[in-house]
C-alpha cells in the first residue's frame, strides 16, 4: 500500500531530514513510528500526505507514484487518508457534530448521508451525547476523540496519527490507542507516531525506529534492548528545523 524506495529529504534551509529510506507498509498493518526529536518522523508523515516531496527517491501509494503526482490530483489522493493531530485542530465556533461533518461537507457528501454517518462515528468514539457541545466544553481526551471521529468519518483506507496521545492523560492515551487498534481490526491501515514508549510496549505491533533520518530498526520485537529509552530519550518535543504542517492539512478527508 505504501512504499518508500530510497527516499531522501533535504529542506531548503539545508536540514537533512531523511537519508535513503526504503520501507513498505502493507494494507491493514498497524505501525508505530518512534525515535528521538529530530529523527525524521514528522517528515516521514508529510511525505506520505504529500505535504512535502522527496529530494530523491520514490514514494508509491496504492500503486501510484505520488512523487510525480500533479498538484490537482493531490486532494483526491488525500481522500483515502484520515489525519489525527496532537493539537486536535478543532474549530471552536462549531459544535462537535459540525466539526466532524466538516470533513464530509468538504468532499460534497449529501446532507442526508452526513446526518446519518456523523452520529454513528461519534457513537464509535463514545461522544454521541456531546454532539451539540463546542470543543472548549470538552476535556482534552474528548477533543482528541472528536479529532479521531473527524479522521474516520469518510471511511479512509489509511489513518495517520501524529502524537495522538501527547495532550491527554495516561488512561486516555491507552483508550485512544485501543480505539485505533479496533479500527485497524476492520482492515484500515494505521500509522502512529508516538514518544509513548510504554504504549508501544503494551501493544504488540510493528515498530519502526528512526534515528537521524535513517531506519535504525524495523521489528515487532523492538524492546529486546533494555536501554531503548536511554538511547532515544524523551521525545515529547517537536522536531527541530522542519516546517510545521500547513493550515490546510487539518483534515484529509476521504
Amino acid at each position: 500500500m505504501i512504499d518508500f524506495i530510497n527516499v531522501s529529504k533535504t529542506y531548503p534551509n539545508g536540514t537533512h531530514a531523511l537519508y535513503g529510506i526504503t520501507l513498505s507498509i502493507d494494507k491493514g498493518e498497524f505501525v508505530f513510528i518512534v525515535g528521538a526529536s529530530g529523527a525524521g518522523k514528522s517528515t516521514f508523515l508529510k511525505l506520505i500526505m504529500h505535504e512535502e516531496i522527496p529530494t530523491s527517491g520514490k514514494i508509491v501509494i496504492n500503486d501510484t507514484d505520488v512523487t510525480k503526482l500533479k498538484r490537482s490530483k493531490v486532494p483526491y489522493m488525500r481522500r483515502h487518508m484520515g489525519i489525527v493531530f496532537q493539537d486536535f485542530r478543532l474549530i471552536d465556533k462549531m459544535n462537535v457534530f459540525d466539526n466532524v461533518a466538516f470533513a464530509m461537507r468538504a468532499v460534497g457528501k449529501p446532507s442526508a448521508v452526513i446526518k446519518k454517518r456523523v452520529p454513528y462515528v461519534l457513537e464509535l468514539v463514545g461522544l454521541k451525547d456531546k454532539m451539540k457541545n463546542r470543543p472548549s466544553e470538552l476535556s482534552g481526551g474528548e477533543q482528541q476523540r472528536v479529532s479521531l471521529a473527524r479522521a474516520l468519518v469518510n471511511n479512509p483506507e489509511i489513518i495517520i496519527a501524529d502524537e495522538p496521545t501527547g495532550n491527554v492523560d495516561p488512561e486516555m492515551s491507552h483508550e485512544i490507542i485501543e480505539l485505533l487498534n479496533e479500527i485497524n481490526a476492520t482492515g484500515t491501515t494505521v500509522i502512529v507516531v508516538t514518544h509513548e514508549h510504554d504504549l508501544v510496549r503494551e501493544f504488540d505491533r510493528r515498530v519502526v525506529v528512526l534515528d537521524h533520518g535513517k531506519i535504525k530498526s524495523d521489528t515487532k520485537d523492538l524492546f529486546v534492548k533494555d536501554d531503548y529509552t536511554d538511547d532515544y530519550g524523551d521525545d515529547s518535543g517537536e522536531e527541530e528545523n522542519t516546517p510545521d504542517y500547513p493550515d490546510n492539512a487539518v483534515v484529509v478527508p476521504e
